[in-house]
């Protein structure tokens, strides 16, 4: 699992697991699609932050943005630190419509997520999926809890590494517990 700082930052195309009781995962999404995947017994999670779905050929090979290479990184991950598949709980987030003149891309991910969960026997337990705001997502991958903050809809995912303020704002937060 490697040392993880309290407040690790993903960025697209990674992923990271955690049972460290301080860590805060978090990540910036308009598009992309953040899987928040955890064992409520052994007390480990992580999350990912993926770009396409990957489902064609060419996009596998190709594979270190795509849904089905991230969502299987990380379920098999927490499997490996000793995670129960019949206990992973899960929460989606992401996949907004951030540009209306273009393929929903957004849509073609929290279709996959959903599917990916269902097809390994994940509980799904909350989603924030959809709309048109980017979001910013903080998840305790101990217990569970995630909340995110939708962002003003002017605002532009240019970089997807500048670093996520520590603290959410109380209004316009949501709480998935």
């Amino acid at each position: 699992m490697g040392a993880l700082a309290s407040g690790d930052h993903i960025i697209q195309g990674e992923y990271r697991i955690s049972d460290r009781p301080d860590s805060v995962l978090t990540t910036l999404l308009g598009s992309c699609v953040a899987a928040c995947i955890w064992d409520p017994v052994l007390k480990i999670g992580g999350m990912n932050h993926f770009l396409l779905p990957g489902e064609d050929d060419a996009q596998i090979r190709d594979s270190e943005r795509y849904g089905v290479h991230l969502m299987e990184l990380l379920v098999n991950g927490l499997l490996r630190e000793g995670a129960s598949r019949q206990r992973l709980q899960a929460k989606l987030f992401g996949g907004g419509n951030m540009n209306s003149a273009l393929a929903d891309i957004g849509a073609r991910n929290a279709i996959f997520a959903r599917g990916f969960l269902r097809n390994e026997g994940i509980a799904l337990l909350g989603e924030s999926l959809g709309g048109d705001r980017a979001r910013k997502v903080q998840f305790w991958p101990t217990t569970g809890r995630a909340r995110q903050m939708q962002l003003p809809k002017d605002v532009q995912l240019t970089d997807n590494r500048r670093a996520l303020a520590p603290v959410f704002a109380d209004s316009g937060s949501v709480e998935l517990f």
